[in-house]
């Protein structure tokens, strides 16, 4: 497996606490996870540089907070950085990046993003959450479990927490929440207290070989875990990778689902619009017997599931069940997971960061429920050539669950196109024949115009640049009912 063996300019050691890092570089520092990590560098007075190929807003925050922000990759932003500093990289630096090999060639100490992480959570109970899918929208609830029970911990979340408006903050309590990234094998660098598996799928088949690579994987991790491993009961690869952790660390496994066997177990999930209420019953928790209600603030049947995971871990970290059922109320979501950009002419528009047929088929099915009888517009933008190769028959399904699909062309992201492979492939995957291929995205605003009918809800998805077509739609919906 080729993300098991990161880069050999990569240091998978332990920990070195953030303090000794001396000062940081940071190569793709307007990532979301990458920024995070800075962010809390900053705060602890730790000088931080940087660079990404782009101008963002987010490069503008971190330059107000101290950073010394470059646009583009150039070894001269190393500035007078030696032997003493270090550089952090991501999995979508290239090999010949300037800056990574400039470091190298001073001798510099080069640290993987999630090396990164681990430095700067060293000395805290580190609560890590991974998965396939669903991976930020737990971590975010967790977040908030904790802050509502005024726990204060720290975080990195590979989103943007709506009650904070933050991706990270360093906290002042002994907890400390992160995300864990299996895309590229990262995440065995990190060592939690407690971790979460939401799922394991076949996916980042450009790292893995194929799904049993990645349960591998995922085992891996899970055995790198001192203290509770919780896993989804109803997901079949999270239910292989526990049947080996269990014979492993079989007092430490403990499943969540709507599964009989789950000890945290999952039912009377309800849509209520923008929101879903459910209840969780455990036998097994640290609490002994329990019931609890409740109810969180975004939609969707996976999200009841993925709130049920945030519940089991705070009970397990030692927080009552009423106090946590009553903290999951005051999630208010994370930007790009279900969140609603605006309504005009009675049509709403929702930005979704789903970028795998199971994450499409999920939010398609809630937006369904928000939408009560009314139309369901799709507007989905592939994620990598790779991906769009293996996965356009399972997105073309996907997207069969919308009256109305829209597909644009493929985000290349870190990629570099392949013949033949556009977003055409998924579109002529829909069922129906109901979806438009439009690849020019200037286009689309006016085609949900004309399409979109009081009481719609459109969906923009995808984790490209599809994002920024929400205002646009709500921009031209309101011109339509003027």
């Amino acid at each position: 497996m080729r993300t098991q063996m990161l880069s050999k300019q990569i240091m998978a050691a332990e920990p070195v606490p953030a303090d000794r890092l001396g000062r940081v570089h940071f190569a793709g520092i307007g990532g979301a996870g990458m920024s995070g990590i800075a962010r809390i560098m900053l705060a602890r007075g730790i000088p931080v540089s940087g660079s990404d190929s782009a101008p963002s807003a987010m490069l503008d925050e971190l330059a107000a907070l101290g950073a010394s922000v470059h646009v583009g990759h150039s070894s001269g932003h190393l500035g007078s950085l030696g032997a003493g500093d270090t550089l952090v990289v991501s999995s979508a630096i290239r090999p010949d990046n300037p800056e990574l090999t400039e470091a190298s060639r001073r001798g510099m100490r080069v640290l993987h993003r999630a090396a990164a992480l681990a430095s700067v959570m060293a000395g805290r109970r580190v609560i890590a959450i991974a998965g396939t899918h669903g991976k930020t929208t737990t971590t975010s609830m967790l977040t908030t479990v904790l802050r509502e029970c005024g726990a204060d911990p720290g975080y990195v979340i590979g989103g943007i927490l709506t009650e904070t408006g933050l991706g990270a903050e360093d906290g002042t309590g002994p907890d400390f929440v992160a995300e864990a990234d299996e895309s590229d094998g990262s995440f065995l660098l990190l060592s939690p207290d407690v971790a979460v598996i939401t799922n394991v799928e076949a996916d980042h088949l450009d790292n893995y070989a194929n799904l049993a690579d990645i349960e591998a994987a995922f085992t891996t991790f899970g055995g790198r875990v001192s203290g509770t491993v919780l896993t989804c009961a109803d997901d079949p690869g999270a239910e292989v990778v526990a049947a080996r952790l269990e014979r492993i660390i079989p007092t430490r496994v403990r499943r969540y689902g709507e599964s009989g066997h789950a000890d945290y177990r999952l039912s009377e999930v309800r849509s209520h619009g923008m929101a879903v209420s459910f209840a969780v019953c455990s036998d097994h928790g640290p609490f002994g017997e329990s019931l609890s209600h409740m109810t969180v603030g975004v939609p969707g049947h996976h999200n009841a599931l993925n709130a049920t995971a945030a519940f089991a871990a705070a009970v397990e970290l030692g927080f009552a069940p009423p106090r946590v059922a009553a903290a999951i109320a005051g999630y208010r979501g994370a930007r790009r997971r279900l969140e609603l950009k605006g309504e005009a002419d009675g049509v709403r528009v929702l930005d979704s960061y789903a970028h795998h047929p199971t994450e499409l088929a999920a939010d398609l099915r809630a937006a369904r429920d928000i939408a009560d009888g009314g139309q369901v517009i799709a507007i989905f933008q592939p994620h990598l050539y790779s991906r769009t190769r293996i996965f356009a028959t399972e997105f073309g399904r996907a997207l069969g669950l919308a009256d109305e699909a829209v597909v644009l062309d493929v985000y290349a992201a870190r990629e570099d196109p392949e013949p033949g492979v556009t977003g055409r492939l998924v579109a002529d995957a829909v069922p129906g024949g109901q979806a438009r291929f439009v690849p020019d995205r200037a286009g689309v605003a006016a085609l949900i115009a004309q399409i979109a009918e009081p009481g719609s809800v459109v969906l923009t998805m995808g984790a490209g640049d599809v994002t920024k077509l929400g205002p646009q739609l709500v921009e031209v919906l309101s011109g339509r009912r003027e």
